[in-house]
């Protein structure tokens, strides 16, 4: 792969944009990505770690200018680990201050517990829907939404904001979602699509279960918000001045809008196609022990780092970075997302960058190279797994697990987080031994 490691954003943005041209497709993207506010890399990472405060984060995290920490595109990707970020709160604050910053982690390590048993069953409903919706189901997204014109001040600001840098504070990222499914009837995974392709942090687990969260088909409830709560976490930003404020879609209480966005009294369950409650036990961790003397080190996006484990535990095997040619035609990534990966990857400097299928490509590099297997951090990604079985046919495949963030060996129900968070928190609360 041309592109080196390690180029200006101006020049990386440039070439990125023309060996990849569907992810700078849309209008305004190359300008997004150049002067989006988040950069890749462990530098950067340390920097943004280094100024979360567990104790303003609890007090004001509701808050869209609250105290958030906005580590996640750095998390998802391997660059900082949830045991890290634990172990830094911990330091600052104590577990008392700091349990409720640690429970957000909580929901990161829950959603890629759910990925790693359910698979791809994530990118479908797996329960039915909490309530049955009265606007007709759409497959797309709508027009003046991805154009920002839908004439809600809020709706178009978060539309802007998420195609400019990539990144929305999670209660923007709900009121969304929210409105987009219930208020316009749009199916929660083109929303989810649709997020995935801009996020910075994009990750179908996280991603795609809290769509399901918001749309009721892995909830008790279906989430569903109005202008006081809009008003009262932003500080009235959006609605003052707002050409439809006093009569947008909005307006009400969460009973009066639920009856009016859900068909009362009818039982989801009831209805043709209704999906039961999953069964969600906990997969057995992926940790092959393969015996390689001389590994290949895969670097997957879930481990975009020199101390991800399986780099950290052989730095000086070669590495590839396989740029999937299904993840690419599946999640279809914004050109800005692609920036902040490759500055990710240039705290690997020597990392051989391919576009491929893994499952050819790394057993391909690995006898170029005189390796005798593949070693790589353990990941949820069911892509990632359907290929780690492929080259283990003719390969030994190694997985380095990642420093624990809590112990759950008495986790044995994945249906809910409230069951999982009471088996995990006192072990999430602990700072990694020694």
């Amino acid at each position: 792969m041309p592109i080196s490691l390690g180029l200006s954003r101006e020049r990386l943005v440039t070439e990125l944009a023309a060996m990849f041209p569907s992810a700078a497709a849309a209008e305004g993207e190359p300008t997004a990505a150049a002067s989006q506010p988040l950069c890749g890399g462990r530098a950067a990472a340390v920097e943004r770690l280094a100024a979360v405060d567990p104790t303003a984060y609890a007090r004001t995290r509701n808050d869209v200018d609250g105290a958030v920490s906005r580590l996640s595109p750095w998390i998802r990707h391997g660059v900082l680990s949830l045991a890290e970020v634990r172990d830094t709160a911990l330091r600052r604050a104590g577990p008392g201050e700091a349990e409720k910053f640690i429970s957000e982690l909580g929901w990161r390590d829950y959603w890629r517990r759910v990925q790693a048993s359910a698979g791809d069953a994530i990118l479908a409903d797996l329960e039915s829907p909490a309530a049955l919706a009265r606007p007709q189901q759409l497959d797309r997204m709508p027009l003046d939404v991805l154009t920002a014109t839908t004439g809600l001040a809020c709706i178009d600001a978060f539309v802007r904001r998420l195609h400019a840098t990539g990144w929305l504070h999670n209660h923007e990222r709900m009121w969304l979602s929210s409105w987009l499914v219930h208020v316009r009837g749009v199916r929660w995974q083109k929303g989810a699509d649709w997020f995935l392709s801009h996020l910075l942090d994009g990750d179908p687990a996280s991603n795609h279960l809290s769509w399901q969260w918001v749309a009721g088909t892995f909830s008790a409830k279906p989430y569903i918000f109005n202008r006081e709560n809009l008003e009262r976490f932003t500080r009235g930003a959006h609605c003052r001045g707002c050409d439809l404020l006093g009569h947008c879609d909005l307006e009400g209480d969460y009973d009066s809008l639920a009856a009016r966005l859900f068909v009362a009294g009818a039982d989801p369950r009831m209805t043709p196609g209704a999906v039961a409650p999953p069964k969600l036990r906990p997969a057995a961790p992926n940790r092959q022990s393969a015996a390689v003397r001389q590994p290949l080190v895969w670097i997957t996006l879930d481990s975009i780092s020199p101390m991800s484990p399986a780099a950290a535990a052989w730095p000086a095997a070669p590495r590839v970075f396989v740029v999937d040619e299904s993840w690419l035609a599946e999640e279809r990534p914004a050109l800005k997302r692609l920036v902040f990966i490759w500055e990710c990857l240039a705290d690997l400097p020597g990392t051989e960058l391919v576009v491929g299928d893994p499952a050819v490509v790394l057993p391909a590099r690995a006898a170029a190279l005189g390796c005798d297997g593949v070693t790589l951090t353990e990941t949820p990604c069911p892509r990632v797994g359907r290929a780690v079985a492929a080259i283990g046919s003719s390969l030994p495949v190694r997985i380095e697990a990642w420093p624990r963030f809590c112990d759950a060996s008495r986790v044995q129900d994945l249906g809910r987080f409230s069951r999982y968070w009471q088996k995990v928190k006192a072990s999430a609360l602990q700072p990694t031994a020694g």
